[in-house]
């Protein structure tokens, strides 16, 4: 493999590292913005941090809590794709990545907790320009995505 970085590369992470402190503002807010919207929300477990903690917040992930089967995180991206929001599953498990499995032979199963988290992780759209209505709209279409999700006839409630 070739991880050399290229010139324009470095030029653009040189630039950015001037606005380090902005950009990671931006992030900030973008991600309290989501904290404060979804906090009440009963059907998601948010990322946590002590008061002491910084994070760059690269990306802002959700777990579905355990009301919903390993399949539902799927289904509930592909709706949230059909109303325009862009998100994604995140953290697969690293044990059953190509490489990892064929060097150590790992398979499904072996990690059981971590495949159990993995299935019901859920990216939603992060960026630091992001505005209150933005991330409102994620928000209640996500809302209304996870209740559809969970009332379509499985009998929970």
């Amino acid at each position: 493999y070739n991880y050399r970085m290229s010139e324009i590369n470095a030029a653009l992470g040189v630039a950015q590292v001037s606005r380090l402190d902005e950009i990671l503002d931006n992030r900030r807010r973008v991600a309290h913005l989501y904290m404060n919207r979804l906090m009440t929300n009963r059907y998601l477990v948010l990322p946590t941090l002590a008061d002491d903690e910084h994070m760059s917040w690269f990306v802002f992930v959700v777990k579905l809590n355990d009301l919903f089967d390993p399949g539902d995180r799927d289904e509930i991206i592909q709706h949230l794709r059909k109303e325009g929001i862009g998100c994604n599953n995140y953290f697969p498990p690293i044990h059953l990545q190509p490489y990892i499995t064929e060097s150590l032979g790992t398979k499904q199963g072996d990690f059981p907790v971590t495949e159990y988290v993995a299935c019901r992780t859920l990216a939603l759209p992060f960026f630091g320009r992001m505005t209150s209505k933005q991330v409102e709209t994620v928000c209640d279409t996500l809302d209304r995505v996870l209740e559809k999700q969970l009332t379509k006839g499985k009998g929970r409630f």
